[in-house]
């Protein structure tokens, strides 16, 4: 396996600053309700544990200790634990009832996209479905919505998927040639009109519509999945990375995969960083060594494609995506955020089996785990394991 090629690799002084104080949250957090109590941290403790284990939520816990995204906490802080009631872990405390609708999974659902577009969070579905903290849902499943508007964008259960909800296709140096033509794919958010995509993307409405099978063009549907017809993408990665040049295949994958990511909806750098750290914890794996790869490879843009087709936030090039499937057993689709996470860190805690020191394994991200064990590490991929090193220091 080589991932010598995953990397966008060159993250300046202001962004790991910028990062630095978004992770100290120097927030002042709320006065305290009479019905919260404290949390003294001790070692193994998580967020998302302790928020499971008193009923409550991590963005609950976040929000009122000014943590910030990452979620970051220390042996011996002091926690508030909110909306608990009492003493100790108890969960005795009533949780207050929300509205709940339904929802069908179907190609391309992930659960970061139901929690935004129903107005209600990750944790909350993850909760009211025991899904765990991994969050991994099956198309067909019926899914509960804590929360969420009924009649809104999520099925009734038992619904049928719809047609026109497809899954986005990861392009390889293998299958892109079968792109040509397509054009890119565009997720319907608030406020779209099929004229405004069409002038956005250098398309027509009749185009559009007699791609997508739409009779009346001025019907569409927030998360709706439209085929935007025209030419292949181009220029929008380049062909040369830190002076290696990209077969042409390649360079014509990353450019496909770019113009899908660039057209749909996808979680802020905020938000990617918060999923970070939840499927970390969910697979033991080290949230800050997590997080420090991903940002030492796209600072959590979830839209970073490089010249390599190394996709997403945890750069991850479609092979590799591959072995990540077959280790957790289900497909993982590098244009979902989710999925993308996934794929960066189960890598990560197989890179680190056995006992494999840091160091090697943090150079197998990079350079590839064959390469570092018959060659060495390269001159680079020590620079790449020093910054992943310095980065893992901020998100402790």
């Amino acid at each position: 396996m080589d991932l010598s090629t995953q990397s966008l690799r060159t993250v300046s002084a202001a962004a790991v600053t910028t990062a630095a104080i978004a992770i100290v949250g120097l927030v002042a957090p709320p006065a305290l309700a009479d019905e919260d109590r404290h949390h003294t941290v001790v070692a193994g403790d998580t967020v998302w544990a302790l928020a499971k284990r008193n009923g409550t939520t991590v963005d609950a816990i976040i929000q009122a200790n000014g943590l910030g995204p990452a979620a970051v906490i220390r042996i011996g802080q002091v926690l508030t634990i909110p909306g608990t009631g009492g003493t100790g872990t108890s969960t005795s405390g009533t949780t207050p009832t929300t509205a709940s609708t339904t929802h069908t999974v179907v190609p391309g659902d992930t659960v970061w996209a139901l929690a935004k577009r129903n107005g209600t969070t990750v944790d909350a579905i993850i909760k009211a479905n025991n899904l765990g903290a991994a969050a991994v849902i099956r198309i067909g499943q019926v899914l509960t919505i804590p929360g969420g508007t009924a009649g809104g964008t999520s099925g009734a259960s038992g619904a049928t998927p719809t047609a026109d909800a497809v899954a986005p296709q990861v392009a390889t140096s293998t299958n892109v040639g079968s792109f040509a033509g397509t054009g890119a794919t565009y997720v319907v958010k608030a406020g779209d009109t099929l004229s405004g995509i069409a002038a956005r993307n250098g398309t027509t409405v009749s185009a559009i519509a007699s791609a997508n099978a739409i009779a009346n063009p001025s019907l569409i549907r927030i998360g709706q999945v439209l085929t935007l017809p025209g030419a292949t993408p181009t220029g929008l990665v380049g062909d040369t990375f830190l002076g290696r040049t990209y077969a042409p295949p390649v360079v014509a994958a990353a450019n496909q995969n770019k113009a899908t990511l660039n057209a749909m909806d996808v979680p802020s750098r905020t938000d990617m960083q918060a999923m970070v750290v939840r499927i970390a914890n969910a697979y033991g794996v080290d949230p800050a060594l997590a997080q420090a790869v991903a940002y030492q490879e796209s600072g959590f843009n979830q839209r970073a494609v490089s010249p390599a087709n190394a996709i997403g936030t945890m750069q991850v090039i479609p092979s590799s995506g591959q072995w990540a499937s077959d280790i957790v057993g289900r497909d993982l689709n590098l244009l979902i955020a989710e999925d993308n996470v996934t794929a960066g860190v189960v890598i990560l805690k197989t890179l680190l089996r056995n006992g494999t020191p840091l160091d090697t394994a943090i150079a197998g991200y990079y350079q590839g785990e064959t390469s570092v064990r018959t060659r060495g590490m390269n001159a680079d991929t020590v620079t790449y394991v020093a910054n992943v090193k310095a980065h893992m220091a901020k998100f402790q």
